[in-house]
């Protein structure tokens, strides 16, 4: 990870912006630097994990041009050594292709990207910057407008609160070019299926997804894995184990007294031959480390500050207790292949839009957790069920595949690697339990009960009032969105609204977004 703030304009000084940028720190505690353009500045954090030399640091620089990214450029060695016909390279990085980029191929290079990042350009050319954000959001940007209109941008929202008004995300998939954001990828509308049966489907799955994890794998500094015990994760540990052909180090958390996934983790890295690592977690740490968890993820969303409890805490001791920088993930692949309340779906078509929907927002949820949980811990989040091909095809599927009409959610996905017994066969097969809850029911429960104690039922009334915008509706909700405003005041637009279950489906019209309170969750928790 690494942080980057961009500044068309002067309207501050370089010490009034610092206090400001090194909110973020932690994403690129390695080096940092801030430089002047003609009209504004471009400011980095460095957390060095392709190129791990000085040569490295960015801004990175061209014929007046300047660039920042935080990001990582897939495939990035044969469109170097294309380039360098031409263009001469003096680091490793990844990102030192992207001006080269720029200058051959315009603002159409961002389609020709197969990456996670949020980049900025300064073109001096025009003296305005460029800014531009990966397909899925996997990497944040967000942006502003000063008091005197000038546009920034920043990888966080922390780092503009109290610079600009209102703090907006930036679109994924977008660029931002003199004055206009335009849309150039959209993986999630889907002109036509595809018409391969069930066996190809299934084939195809398992062959991208190998790719994705592949690619993923490539770094300069030490890598981990992140390993709940649950189907997804299982899947990325165990390909990656099989492509590098080494023990690989894996980590996962639990609450001290009832975790519920920590016996099937450590099933799949015994299966695997991994090095493994159980951290356990408390109640007081929890409630502890609360306040700090909202802080850092921006966001008053329920569901995504409940699995970003053991996220972080898992990450710290990762962080306090390892060398490792780049972390491998599990996320994604329940928007893609189905959650427990998507078996509710009414039709394939409604399956499928309820996908695209929850693709097109994970930048403030899924992805906005991993990211923040794993880059304040200073670290490296990378997601191969967000690689761009495998999520095009995935999304392309019939949906009437994807339905659970085989009495087993994300069949397809399992099926998919059935033959290769990568798995127990107990882990490929078993039901999902949702990671807030996977960590340990207690946890949940402890963070409801303290929502309780807080509030006496007539002050939950009164306060819940003060917020037009998605209106508190439990006394635990109440209780986020007064620790957010305290950091992000008057912020809350940035989310779109409470991350739940479509209510409009027959047996998901609950009023808490664990899928414990969904008729089918039947063993998952077990």
């Amino acid at each position: 990870m690494c942080s980057i703030m961009g500044f068309s304009k002067k309207t501050y000084t370089k010490e009034e912006i610092r206090p400001y940028f090194d909110r973020t720190k932690s994403r690129g505690p390695d080096m940092s630097r801030i430089i002047e353009t003609p009209s504004g500045y471009l400011c980095f954090h460095r957390l060095a994990i392709m190129g791990l030399t000085e040569a490295g640091m960015q801004p990175f620089a061209l014929d007046g041009d300047y660039v920042i990214c935080n990001g990582e450029i897939y495939g990035f060695r044969p469109l170097k050594r294309q380039l360098s016909e031409k263009y001469a390279f003096k680091s490793g990085s990844d990102c030192e292709i992207l001006l080269p980029l720029f200058h051959e191929y315009g603002l159409s290079m961002f389609s020709r990207l197969d990456a996670e990042f949020a980049l900025i350009i300064y073109d001096s050319m025009t003296d305005s910057l460029v800014a531009a954000r990966d397909p899925i959001g996997i990497r944040p940007l967000f942006y502003g407008y000063d008091k005197d209109g000038a546009i920034m941008f920043a990888s966080e929202a922390k780092n503009l609160v109290g610079l600009c008004d209102e703090v907006c995300p930036f679109p994924p998939g977008h660029y931002y070019a003199y004055g206009k954001f335009i849309r150039y990828a959209d993986l999630t509308t889907v002109k036509k299926y595809t018409t391969d049966d069930l066996e190809t489907v299934c084939h195809s799955i398992r062959n991208k997804l190998i790719a994705g994890v592949d690619k993923r794998l490539d770094a300069d500094a030490p890598l981990g894995f992140l390993l709940s015990g649950g189907l997804d994760s299982s899947l990325v540990c165990a390909i990656s184990s099989l492509i590098l052909g080494k023990k690989i180090r894996t980590f996962a958390i639990g609450m001290d007294k009832d975790a519920i996934d920590l016996k099937y983790a450590r099933e799949v890295a015994d299966y695997i031959g991994a090095d493994h690592t159980e951290v356990f977690m408390t109640r007081q740490q929890v409630l502890d480390s609360l306040e700090e968890v909202i802080a850092m993820l921006g966001t008053w969303d329920i569901t995504t500050i409940r699995a970003s409890m053991g996220m972080y805490l898992c990450c710290k001791a990762i962080h306090e207790q390892t060398d490792i920088r780049v972390l491998l993930t599990g996320e994604i692949s329940d928007e893609l292949f189905g959650y427990k309340y998507t078996d509710f779906a009414p039709s394939a078509q409604a399956f499928q839009d309820e996908a695209k929907k929850r693709v097109d927002e994970l930048y403030m949820y899924d992805v906005l957790r991993a990211d923040r949980c794993i880059s304040v811990n200073s670290l490296e989040a990378r997601v191969p069920f967000g690689d761009l091909d495998f999520v095009k095809y995935v999304m392309s599927i019939d949906p009437q595949m994807k339905l659970n009409t085989y009495n087993m959610g994300k069949y397809l996905l399992r099926h998919a690697f059935e033959s290769d017994h990568l798995l127990p066969d107990d882990i490929l097969w078993r039901q999902k339990a949702a990671f807030s809850d996977a960590v340990g029911h207690s946890m949940v429960d402890d963070l409801k009960a303290y929502a309780e104690e807080k509030y006496t039922d007539e002050a939950f009334e009164t306060l819940r009032r003060k917020y037009d915008y998605c209106t508190p509706f439990t006394k635990e909700s109440l209780l986020y969105r007064e620790i957010f405003e305290k950091y992000y005041p008057g912020q809350a637009p940035m989310i779109k609204d409470f991350w739940m279950p479509n209510k409009s489906w027959k047996g998901c019209n609950v009023n808490d977004p664990s899928a414990r309170v969904l008729a089918n969750y039947g063993a998952s928790g077990q």
